[in-house]
């Protein structure tokens, strides 16, 4: 497992613990295996779970999805999608984003939001 999905594993363990879920109990909520998330937990599996599965544990814990689906390594499939759709343009676009601060990535997301909407026509 790589160091990105030990770290996610050590994460998701405290996360658990804090919210009081035994292992058993939330492998069943997150409909996988307690061997599979205890190996998940440990660093010793050999993959992360499925992005679903990582959406699904991350609102058992109160936690934002995206961040999670990140911190283990995944891609939402919405996301994915969309750099399909235009394999050229979004690529780019998160590359030239990529060093953009806070602030101006949130006045990025509000303008690309107001162009979506016919707002720049």
């Amino acid at each position: 497992m790589s160091d990105s999905l030990q770290h996610f594993g050590a994460v998701l363990r405290k996360r658990r613990i804090e919210k009081g879920f035994s292992l058993r109990k939330f492998a069943d909520l997150v409909e996988i295996s307690p061997t599979y998330l205890s190996l998940v937990e440990t660093g010793k599996a050999e993959y992360a779970p499925a992005v679903e599965r990582v959406r699904r544990m991350a609102e058992l814990l109160g936690a934002d999805p995206d961040q999670w689906i990140a911190l283990a390594g995944r891609m939402p499939e919405d996301v994915k999608k969309i750099i399909l759709e235009d394999p050229e343009s979004m690529p780019a676009l998160l590359r030239a984003a990529k060093n953009l601060t806070p602030e101006q990535l949130r006045k990025l997301i509000a303008e690309a939001e107001r162009e979506g909407k016919g707002g720049g026509e």
